[in-house]
């Protein structure tokens, strides 16, 4: 190896260690028995030297150049300073109320002294809609969320509530999900065991109760077979408590209900509280949670936009996203949404019966009131829908939770419409969940169909 240095496009120099350097190694070589050790000390002494000498270089290049400045130590920089932004980043930019009941657009919200203009990928016109309609008098807490379940994007999310007016009901996941948690059993079901909307199933007793007695193989002259179709369009607790009890495992079902959201964070523009689901090993408990006889499984209106959404997509869940873009004051776009997905929750055969279950909720099941007259409908007959419905009492018994949640899809087109309910009715029961369902789909397909048609029209003419 050569005493001499060249750095590229620079003068040769010799640096100044360097004899002494060499008069040391010829003392190692006189005392040292291997020849390959004494080699390797001259190459890793060139390098360090190389080393010490390109970073002399790198500080002499940069010594005129300004300092870098560090974020504050206290709290997140100023989105104007992040560039573009992510969701948690726009969280704190919209505070928590920024976005409640958006009646108009664009939004402006001052952040740190400076507005910053926001557009939602609200369907105002919907949203409108559905705020005018809200029964105020008999109910407690409303919550309407309607996504586009292939991008996410909410359309509609107008809540109401009557005990704490800023809190938004459409974000709070501390809502018993009642038998909304049968659409994870059948998941969890049809994905592990194999089972189809035709697999046969036996119970006794009434479709709504679910006691000790009811949950074994027990045949007798008053047994009733049906189909997990008819099971899960009638919400017949017996056969999910027994699938819950005899035929999943906890961890099955546990895993299943993650998969689909539940106790995991879900990217949102808004702070959204986790949805909730505990499940120990004894056989009864395991059978209220598959049924969703309890009130300890909890779940937001918006997560039930999202379960819907898994089955339309095949069984991959979306993440919502409330926000198309926001603009600071020089024009500059810091954040724009883009569609992400979660990894798949169920396979897109377990999704495809999922589907098939939910039509016949509405088609002879518990929601078949609430859609009566839907083929006759100039909207909805040209829509397939599906859904699930579910009930059940407060702990103090003053108030009734009822959910709908559910999708509308073109027959002869792409749209889609995923539509979550949840309303708590007090002393009166008002409008139903599944008829501010009914509702938004009406609305938003009539206009939707109206736009299509004047667009033929433009087209031809």
């Amino acid at each position: 190896m050569s005493g001499i240095y060249r750095p590229e496009g620079g003068h040769s120099f010799r640096p100044p260690s360097w004899k002494s350097y060499q008069a040391r190694l010829q003392r190692e070589r006189r005392t040292s028995g291997s020849r390959r050790q004494i080699r390797r000390r001259p190459l890793l002494a060139g390098l360090l030297v190389i080393l010490l000498i390109a970073v002399g270089w790198a500080w002499l290049s940069t010594g005129s150049r300004p300092p870098v400045e560090s974020p504050p130590a206290d709290g997140p920089p100023t989105p104007a300073a992040a560039g573009q932004i992510e969701k948690s980043d726009v969280q704190i930019l919209l505070g928590k109320n920024h976005l409640t009941n958006v009646a108009k657009e664009p939004v402006t919200v001052v952040f740190d002294g400076r507005p910053y203009e926001v557009d939602t990928s609200l369907d105002i016109g919907l949203q409108q809609y559905l705020l005018k309609k809200m029964d105020r008098v008999n109910s407690r807490y409303i919550g309407i969320v309607a996504i586009q379940p292939d991008t996410g994007r909410v359309l509609a999310m107008a809540g109401f509530n009557k005990r704490d007016p800023q809190n938004d009901p459409c974000l709070i996941a501390d809502y018993p999900a009642a038998s909304l948690f049968k659409i994870i059993t059948a998941a969890a079901a049809v994905e592990k065991k194999g089972y189809t909307a035709r697999s046969n199933f036996k119970f006794n007793g009434y479709k709504h109760t679910l006691y000790k007695r009811q949950l074994t193989d027990t045949t007798n002259r008053y047994t009733t077979s049906i189909t997990l179709e008819k099971a899960f369009a009638q919400s017949v607790n017996p056969v999910f408590g027994k699938l819950g009890a005899l035929y999943l495992d906890r961890q099955t079902l546990q895993s299943c209900g993650d998969a689909f959201g539940f106790n995991g964070q879900v990217g949102f523009e808004l702070p959204w509280p986790t949805s909730h689901l505990a499940i120990d090993d004894d056989t009864y408990h395991r059978a209220e949670i598959a049924s969703g006889f309890n009130r300890q499984t909890t779940i937001s209106p918006l997560h039930g936009a999202v379960i819907v959404s898994t089955v339309l997509n095949g069984g991959r869940p979306v993440e919502p996203t409330l926000v198309d873009r926001i603009v600071d004051d020089t024009g500059e776009v810091i954040y724009r949404s883009q569609p992400r997905f979660l990894p798949a929750a169920v396979t897109a055969k377990t999704a495809a019966v999922l589907k098939t279950l939910m039509t016949a909720t509405i088609t002879s099941g518990t929601a078949r009131k609430q859609f009566r007259g839907y083929s006759r409908s100039k909207v909805l007959s040209r829509l397939k829908l599906g859904g699930k419905t579910g009930s059940i009492a407060n702990r103090g018994h003053d108030a009734r939770f009822d959910w709908f949640v559910g999708f509308a899809s073109e027959k002869k087109g792409p749209e889609k419409l995923v539509v979550s309910v949840m309303v708590a009715h007090e002393e009166y029961i008002g409008i139903r969940a599944g008829q501010y369902a009914r509702m938004a789909m009406e609305h938003y397909f009539k206009d939707y169909f109206a736009r299509q048609d004047d667009a033929g029209k433009d087209s031809s003419g």
